[in-house]
């Protein structure tokens, strides 16, 4: 037995174990299966899906949701199909986004694509008629000291009530010392000391990675909770189908397909570039738009003409840059000013049969302008299509050192002593920073507190923080973002900035399509200079 509940380190500032070593807990401990419920969010969903494949062992996708106007009640939505995962980010959305989200309101929802387990009794009375209804509901039977009394009243009101319940073993840490660990990232979390923070934020301390034979033993004694574990996984089939990409598509004129208006398009601005057309650029252009219409990414090329057709509409700056300056049919529509005929660029460098990723175009507007073209593609392909993407700010050496030594109860005066001297490096170094790099001699962690802080702030190295917004990145999809990934606010809240949970790299894995439109404050300048000199 495996758990069904599982959290990893982006169970942010909660959770402890890398969602890698979760995988591996599993394949060690001989499960065919492993699966991850972070609370309130997907963002680790997508690459511990892909690796699990890749390992051979089935992933069983889920969140731990969380009622946002009581912390008390909770429960774990475990995905059953394709539809279970998007109905999940979308659940994980509108938690996020909408100040009116309940539990008791979603469980009216049809939540038929998803398993749902519950721990908490609360809950379960106060929508008792409801989830007597729901086939798929399980009440989650959790076996610590802490929690014995809680889950014998909650057998015997599921007994009561008919509801089924399945053995479950939340998993936060890996080892029972790594208890630290949890309670180092909580104090973090809440800006408090580990000796002065709330335990009641603290989840059980055996919420340790336990072996399956004692997992088994402690229930075999209730074997319908252990059946049940397996009934579900057999249940849970979600693919997610990577390498397959969603292409977002383009309004077209009534009689046109992407393909003819991307020719039309590329051979007018043919006819505007070169005068006569010769040959090689007749023989370039066909073998672009063959290639292109053969990867499916003639929409992709008109929703880039489409921004910077927009662009010129306003006055605004912009540069095309990349390995798409390369490409002719770039050239022809604008995209790029380096005519790639005359300068022998090679357009396989952007684009080829043998390519598996998709194209990667940047545009680059005058940092004043680029939120106002951000806006438009907003507006032209619809919120509920467009999306910017996060990106994942972990700790490194001096944050990871910081943070920690704040979590001990150590003054500002004493942590800059040490951490002005800490090079800007991972903080899997810090034990060592003294040896390896010349700034960091005078440093000299071997007595208390500094020596732990130091061990702790090790383990730490690398674990997500918090996301943010990335520089550029920007994606439009076919279907609503949220049929693909869950989406929040971003940090600053007040910005009204909605963004991806899944940074980049789960994006490009889940094969959406991204557009890079980037803040350049030199085009900005270019742009006040021109206007200044035209006043002249």
């Amino acid at each position: 037995m495996f758990t069904l509940h599982a959290h990893s380190t982006f169970s942010l500032l909660t959770g402890t174990i890398p969602y890698e070593r979760i995988i591996e807990l599993a394949k060690e401990s001989g499960s065919n299966y492993v699966a991850l419920t972070d609370t309130n969010r997907m963002n680790g969903l997508i690459q511990f899906a892909k690796m699990a494949e890749e390992q051979g062992i089935k992933p069983i996708l889920g969140a731990e949701i969380i009622d946002p106007h009581n912390e008390s009640l909770s429960i774990i939505l475990l995905a059953k199909n394709n539809k279970g995962y998007s109905k999940l980010c979308k659940i994980i959305t509108t938690r996020n986004l909408k100040e009116n989200f309940t539990l008791a309101g979603l469980l009216n929802e049809n939540l038929s694509d998803l398993f749902i387990l519950c721990s908490s009794i609360e809950l379960i009375k106060s929508s008792l008629e409801r989830i007597i209804e729901l086939p798929n509901f399980y009440s989650e039977l959790i076996v610590t000291e802490k929690w014995k009394l809680k889950t014998r009243k909650l057998y015997e009101l599921s007994k009561e009530h008919r509801i089924k319940f399945v053995a479950s073993h939340p998993l936060y840490f890996e080892k029972e010392e790594d208890f630290i660990l949890h309670k180092t990232v909580s104090a973090i979390r809440l800006n408090s000391t580990i000796e002065n923070i709330d335990k009641s934020k603290l989840v059980d301390e055996e919420f340790y990675f336990k072996p399956p034979k004692m997992l088994k033993d402690t229930w075999k004694k209730l074997p319908e909770a252990l059946k049940n574990i397996e009934f579900i996984v057999n249940k849970c089939n979600v693919n997610l189908k990577f390498g397959i990409y969603k292409y977002p598509k383009y309004d077209l004129p009534e009689g046109e397909t992407s393909y003819s208006m991307l020719w039309k398009l590329a051979f007018e601005g043919l006819k505007e570039k070169y005068n006569p057309i010769p040959d090689i650029a007749i023989k370039r252009l066909n073998k672009e738009m063959d290639v292109i219409n053969r990867a499916n990414f003639n929409d992709y090329f008109l929703i880039v003409w489409d921004i910077i057709q927009e662009a010129n509409r306003r006055g605004i700056i912009f540069v095309g840059r990349g390995s798409a300056g390369g490409s002719l049919v770039s050239y022809c529509l604008g995209i790029s000013q380096a005519d790639p005929i005359k300068y022998n660029l090679y357009f396989e460098r952007f684009l080829n049969d043998e390519r598996k990723d998709p194209p990667d175009i940047d545009l680059d507007f005058s940092w004043k302008e680029r939120d106002e073209i951000v806006k438009y593609v907003f507006d032209k392909y619809g919120y509920s299509h467009v999306a910017m993407i996060s990106t994942t700010i972990t700790f490194r050496a001096r944050s990871a050192f910081r943070e920690t030594a704040k979590t001990f109860g150590m003054s500002e005066y004493e942590i800059s002593k040490f951490s002005n001297f800490i090079p800007w490096s991972s903080a899997k170094n810090l034990g060592t920073l003294a040896e390896k790099f010349p700034e960091a001699k005078s440093l000299d962690f071997s007595d208390e507190p500094w020596k732990s802080i130091v061990r702790i702030a090790s383990k730490i190295a690398g674990y997500p923080r918090h996301i943010s917004i990335h520089p550029s990145g920007i994606i439009i999809t076919p279907k609503p973002i949220t049929n693909y990934v869950a989406l929040e606010y971003a940090r600053n809240k007040g910005l009204g900035l909605i963004i991806t949970q899944p940074d980049m790299y789960p994006i490009e894995y889940m094969g959406l399509i991204k557009i890079d439109l980037l803040s350049q404050r030199a085009l900005g300048v270019l742009r006040d200079t021109i206007e200044a000199v035209s006043k002249e």
